[in-house]
């Protein structure tokens, strides 16, 4: 007779997904914002661009500390913390007119998005089996990327009909529902309760008696006790001090696997993350003189791409183990295509050589989630969150250098604001992508290599 396969971890991973999908929404709010937000505070692209910068900054600085935070306290109690701090950071945002205030909301914005994906990733693991998790995991970048179709135009066009507050003060409440969801569903593994359970006292059934897809079903084999030991001496076991901060980064970067997650994952994501968080918008709208409509109907397309991609290469990146490292080479390759055939067209691009760039260049959001895989198959168990948070380190990164160069590229330029933007200033600002995806490339070709040797070295195998 089968057994019924459990459908708590189906519902436990929904419920983080939906939560890294709300994240995504708080995230990239100002997506489709850019000339409103300019608008709204009086400010050039440099400030425009400070909003993000400063965002990725806390996000990415915060990646390692919240990774170490993740291991001693569970995903439960991070997503948790990381909802309420986006929540307070965009009723700041929704309520002042002060750019120094709003510069405080997008760093409690940037805070507990940070505490989120990774803490999303490290439930994977515990709840689904080895050859689910590269499925699982794009599924979870997919759903995310709806959050990211929110921003783009739905709440762009709330904010355009019910005004600013309105708007963000929306994404807020949503922020309120799901953080308070995940409190009374979330378990960070078999056996836990969740975060309201453990506040409480008082773990329910459902939670003693959960058990994971990678659990096998009980077989009704009884098991004996081991013999008794009595006469057998016990010695205390050596204490082994833990590895501080430092030392946490100095074992994991020994391990040439881990080093070539953090490339895989700085090489392929920034070009869309620069884009569709804050410069995607001014190009289109002030570069190449779309509508505000069309804009968001081609960033949506992005989006949808993302999604597509991210259903297919799931699969493919299991069945494919030993070359999913070159898929992300070859994503990288042709989003460099892409961008330099459009900053080298005389002109305005045809409108199909734009479509071809919003296909492809979000291959690089599913992309990037192979690194996590590639560190899974290297990271030690005990530093799996730490891990996780030191490789999504990378792509932000390189995202927020990105932003920041193109900004003060177009201000260089005397561009920088809606009112001068040109396609000419647009396309020099975009040619900063260029030495990311060389250096990128680079690196990640001296990795495999290396990491190649070390597996032999060592007798290892990919997982």
């Amino acid at each position: 007779m089968r057994t019924a396969r459990p459908l708590l971890p189906w519902v436990v991973w929904s419920v983080a997904a939906v939560a890294y999908a709300v994240a995504i929404i708080n995230r990239s709010s100002l997506a489709a914002l850019g000339p409103a937000t300019q608008e709204h505070f009086g400010i050039d692209a440099t400030t425009l661009s400070m909003f993000a910068m400063i965002q990725l900054v806390v996000y990415a600085g915060l990646q390692i500390p919240v990774g170490t935070l993740l291991d001693r306290f569970g995903s439960a109690t991070m997503i948790f913390s990381g909802g309420l701090l986006m929540v307070a950071g965009q009723i700041i945002m929704a309520t002042v007119a002060d750019v120094r205030l709003a510069i405080l909301a997008r760093v409690l914005v940037g805070a507990g998005d940070a505490c989120t994906f990774i803490s999303v990733m490290r439930l994977l693991p515990e709840w689904f089996a080895v050859r689910q998790l590269p499925t699982v995991s794009q599924v979870t970048g997919l759903i995310g990327q709806a959050g990211q179709l929110v921003s783009v135009t739905p709440l762009a066009l709330l904010v355009g009909a019910a005004g600013w507050a309105t708007g963000f003060l929306g994404v807020a409440a949503v922020g309120v529902l799901i953080t308070l969801l995940g409190a009374v569903v979330l378990r960070d593994r078999p056996g836990t309760g969740t975060l309201l359970e453990r506040v409480t006292g008082r773990p329910g059934a459902l939670s003693r008696n959960a058990r994971s897809l990678a659990t096998p079903p009980p077989t009704g084999v009884v098991e004996m006790a081991p013999p008794a030991t009595g006469l057998i001496p016990v010695g205390k076991p050596p204490r082994i001090r833990a590895l501080g901060f430092w030392g946490r980064i100095r074992r994991l970067l020994r391990i040439p696997g881990v080093r070539l997650a953090y490339w895989v994952h700085f090489t392929t994501p920034f070009a869309l993350n620069s884009f569709v968080l804050l410069w995607g918008t001014p190009f289109l709208v002030g570069g190449i003189g779309l509508s505000p409509a069309a804009a968001s109907g081609l960033l949506s397309l992005t989006v949808v791409s993302s999604m597509v991609v991210g259903l297919v290469l799931g699969p493919i990146s299991s069945r494919f183990i030993e070359r999913r490292v070159w898929i992300s080479v070859g994503i990288a390759v042709a989003i460099a295509a892409c961008w330099i055939t459009v900053i080298a067209w005389p002109g305005t691009p045809p409108i199909a050589v734009l479509i071809v760039l919003l296909v492809v260049m979000p291959f690089g959001g599913p992309g990037s989630m192979i690194s996590f895989e590639v560190s899974r198959s290297h990271t030690p168990r005990s530093f799996s969150g730490f891990g996780t948070g030191l490789v999504n380190t990378a792509g932000f990164t390189a995202s927020l250098l990105v932003i920041v160069l193109i900004g003060f590229v177009l201000d260089l330029q005397g561009a920088g604001s809606p009112e001068s933007y040109s396609l000419g200033a647009f396309k020099v600002a975009f040619a900063v992508q260029i030495p990311f995806w060389v250096l990128g490339i680079t690196m990640i070709l001296v990795e495999q290599r290396r990491t190649r040797r070390w597996m032999d070295e060592h007798g290892r195998r990919l997982r």
